[in-house]
């Protein structure tokens, strides 16, 4: 018997390598002698460099870089040297959770840092950048990461403009003279499950503003500031990428991208799958397992489970689902793929007690799964 355990991590608690060896465990359990095969997975947010490298055993390493509010950090990315491919995670360098609560501030947070990782890829030798772009603590329409790049951004005295979306506002003029040209050279791929455009109703800042700490007033003027932006960009790069389907992604990261570095926008699941050979390894599977923390009907929005599902589809192969927790409308997925989902909980526990305990909970509810699977494999 063959099961691929292609899990995404559990937030707070298992990294998705560590889901799948909780998981292996309680199979082996039931089943010692099946061949198990983890593929640690990811969707392009938190955990996609470490499920990356986990699978293609490549390097980790470290860049000092500016924080999303001027304070250095130490960021990790990834890097595969076989295919010189940069794996970059944007929350490394400017990242919400590099931000306390009280302090996060959209209007002067800043993608530089995340500009500074793609430059060290550069100067690895990147032929190649992935980069995840979920998690960001930013409004600042990827400004910040272009000016890393060599991008010059203007107001009418010919001064730098201050970090932040909100000084977008005084910009007038973009320079691209000093723009590394190395990057004419590199493939761009960009792992995102947002669709969101720059500017507007559904735009970076109206939809996501709030939550980086933007008020109603605030958004607004972000989102002049960003429509401005976008405006001078179009008239110095002869193209307009603003309305595109996921320009809006991380604070408007994704329209710099679009723009400047000609990226390609790809599910965060499916990069992950092709790096880590998810659909050759289901090929000729029993089974498949995957998970996350919370599965419910958002999970059709390109999460880990839905994007397994599909791969596994393909070849015939059943899915079963061990989640943290079941949420509204997980249901849902029985029409894409899920053949079953279990929570890993079997009765009341506080969340605590659930991240804390998650190894064996999942052990548990593995072997709990084995065991039913088993009996209809008998009879």
């Amino acid at each position: 018997m063959k099961i691929v355990i292609a899990p995404d991590s559990f937030k707070d608690s298992l990294s998705a390598q560590g889901v799948a060896e909780a998981i292996a465990l309680g199979l082996a359990q039931v089943w010692p002698h099946a061949t198990l095969v983890k593929c640690p997975m990811a969707d392009g947010g938190e955990g996609t460099v470490e499920s990356i490298l986990a699978a293609c055993e490549g390097e980790l390493r470290r860049t000092r870089v500016r924080g999303p509010l001027g304070t250095a950090v130490d960021a990790a990315w990834g890097w595969l040297p076989h295919n010189h491919t940069a794996i970059i995670e944007m929350a490394e360098a400017s990242g919400l959770q590099l931000v306390p609560l009280g302090q996060r501030d959209a209007c002067i947070s800043s993608t530089f840092g995340t500009g500074e990782l793609i430059r060290a890829a550069l100067d690895a030798g990147a032929q190649r950048v992935i980069l995840a772009i979920g998690g960001s603590a930013t409004n600042d329409g990827g400004a910040g990461a272009v000016q890393a790049l060599g991008v010059k951004l203007l107001d009418a005295q010919g001064q730098t403009l201050v970090p932040g979306g909100l000084a977008l506002a005084q910009l007038a003029r973009v320079d691209l003279s000093e723009l590394d040209p190395r990057l004419a050279h590199v493939r761009f791929d960009i792992a995102a499950d947002v669709n969101n455009p720059l500017c507007g109703p559904h735009g970076a800042s109206v939809i996501f503003g709030p939550q980086k700490g933007a008020s109603p007033a605030q958004v607004q003027q972000l989102d002049q500031a960003l429509g401005h932006f976008a405006e001078l960009c179009a008239q110095a790069l002869g193209k307009d990428v603003r309305d595109e389907p996921g320009s809006g992604a991380a604070g408007g990261l994704g329209f710099a991208a679009k723009a400047f570095l000609s990226a390609q926008f790809q599910a965060g699941v499916e990069v992950v799958a092709e790096l880590v050979g998810l659909a050759e390894a289901v090929k000729g599977a029993d089974l498949v397992i995957t998970g996350e923390g919370r599965f419910d009907a958002q999970t059709l929005r390109g999460k880990t489970p839905f994007g397994v599902a599909r791969i596994a589809k393909r070849h015939a192969v059943p899915v079963i689902v061990i989640a943290g927790t079941l949420g509204e409308g997980y249901q849902e997925l029985y029409d894409h793929g899920i053949d079953a989902a279990f929570a890993v909980t079997s009765g009341p526990m506080t969340l605590e007690q659930a991240c804390a305990e998650a190894p064996r909970l999942l052990r548990e509810r593995a072997t709990d799964i084995a065991r039913v699977w088993q009996l209809a494999i008998d009879r």
